[in-house]
């Protein structure tokens, strides 16, 4: 069976203590989370990498409004790898496997255990990264003519520039009733022209997105670089009212283009109409990632700071699974991920899709597991396959999930998993999982505060604090 099975369960949930969800948090669509499987009756779980960031980005700026987020744009899984999770790297191009646990604040359940299984990347310094061939398509319908849209797309596309080499070319394509190519693919050292393009763009009728991409990818195909990075980046607020307007019948095009080595990145912004669903759901399509920008901060985060990440793919199709040990695990339960599901026989079927994962990039999967009392067998066994994107070989990697790998307490534990434990209760906490049904916004804001202690010099983490107090003293208000 895939991930996505999601049989609840009671007792032994992670997160167990908490007060009724957030006001207006009530699921509006929302998938299920993940329930806990025994492994005698599926000891796999395979699920599609991810390491889209938006949901967390998504969740901040709407706290930001003194409001809390829809629990259909919380998941737990890119609240997590919205942080980098420590793991040592590889020396070469694939990944390396982490695999650390301990028992968590939020269960009172001595064979209760939160595993983390971490994968890394290679990072590789500007200089040393392929050539860059972007095709950027801009929503400039009359949707975006607000401060945190249109204007901060620009500015995004300014800072990207300054970053990009003189030989990398970007073309720039832009849709509202219609498309057109505003900017055919022109190499970054003339830049002024570029600029002279960015600085030109004004919001105009209505929102046809389907046409924007088509034209996107017809512009990417025409400058294709073989062994280049070539990418087609989408900057929207997600809402579509014009041609296709639902995601399913716009990804059908996308992923065929994926194939033929072109990528999409999606970049959402802007908030009340924001459709999140659809840049997330079209990320997935276009074998990308999604990442949303509420501000320049966040813009210098994906397309300065991590630039390489943002662009450089290591691995596609990549997917992972993990085999309990019976002996040592009564049962389990995957945090998020619920829509990268992958059936456990298709782990090495390339024709399946799988997740993107750049240069740099850091991801992380939460397992709750509960232990066979008594035991002393080890838990288990990460398998990780992805097709590496220089060679366009199929490749494995396994590790054992070790119990010597499991620290006795919470406190004793690396810093970086107690982070990560942190943000995934918050997550379950805000999208009102029955597995945080006793977790209170007030014992995660308790917890991300020690643990930014901890971390003093990462301002990321300090901002996790920060959020969490702020949803713990919106929810307190009557």
């Amino acid at each position: 069976a895939a991930s996505g099975q999601r049989a609840v369960t009671s007792g032994g949930s992670a997160y167990a203590a908490s007060s009724p969800p957030p006001a207006g948090s009530k699921p509006r669509g929302a998938l299920a989370p993940n329930g806990f499987i025994t492994t005698t009756t599926d000891a796999r779980s395979t699920f599609a990498l991810d390491v889209d960031t938006g949901s967390y980005a998504l969740t901040r700026a709407t706290l930001g409004l003194d409001q809390v987020p829809s629990p259909d744009t919380v998941r737990p899984e890119e609240f997590v790898n919205a942080f980098d999770g420590g793991y040592a790297r590889p020396s070469a191009r694939g990944f390396a496997i982490s695999v650390d646990g301990a028992p968590t604040p939020f269960v009172q359940d001595g064979d209760h255990r939160l595993v983390r299984i971490g994968l890394a990347t290679r990072a590789i310094p500007p200089r040393d990264s392929k050539a860059a061939v972007l095709t950027w398509v801009v929503d400039v319908s009359g949707s975006m003519d607000e401060p945190g849209k249109l204007p901060l797309v620009k500015e995004t596309l300014g800072l990207l520039l300054d970053e990009l080499r003189p030989d990398d070319r970007v073309a720039i394509v832009v849709y509202g009733d219609a498309a057109r190519e505003v900017l055919a693919s022109t190499p970054v050292k003339e830049a002024s022209r570029i600029r002279s393009a960015i600085d030109a763009l004004q919001p105009e009728g209505s929102t046809n997105v389907e046409a924007g991409l088509r034209l996107g990818y017809e512009v990417a195909r025409r400058n294709r670089v073989a062994g280049a990075i070539n990418r087609v980046v989408l900057a929207s607020d997600g809402v579509a009212n014009v041609g296709a307007t639902d995601p399913e019948a716009i990804l059908r095009s996308l992923s065929e283009d994926a194939g033929k080595g072109i990528t999409l990145v999606t970049a959402g912004y802007g908030m009340g109409e924001y459709r999140d669903d659809m840049m997330e759901r079209l990320a997935d399509a276009g074998d990308g990632f999604y990442t949303y920008v509420d501000t320049k901060a966040e813009a210098e985060r994906v397309f300065v700071r991590n630039l390489t990440s943002t662009l450089d793919a290591q691995a596609l199709d990549a997917k992972a699974q993990v085999e309990w040990n019976p002996d040592a695990v009564e049962r389990y339960r995957l945090v998020g991920y619920e829509n990268r599901a992958v059936a456990d026989e298709s782990l090495r079927d390339d024709s399946v899709d799988g997740g993107e994962v750049g240069a740099g990039h850091t991801v992380t999967a939460l397992y709750e597991v509960r232990l066979v009392p008594g035991s002393s067998a080890d838990l288990g066994t990460v398998r990780v396959h992805w097709v590496d994107t220089e060679t366009s070989k199929p490749t494995d990697l396994d590790a054992p999930v070790a119990r010597s790998s499991l620290a006795p307490t919470f406190v004793t534990a690396a810093p970086r998993f107690q982070l990560a434990a942190v943000a995934g209760a918050f997550a379950d906490v805000l999208r009102a999982s029955p597995f945080a049904s006793k977790v209170t916004l007030a014992a995660v804001a308790d917890e991300s505060a020690r643990v930014a202690r901890l971390l003093g010099d990462d301002a990321d983490v300090r901002e996790l604090a920060s959020l969490a107090a702020k949803a713990r003293d919106i929810s307190a208000r009557p």
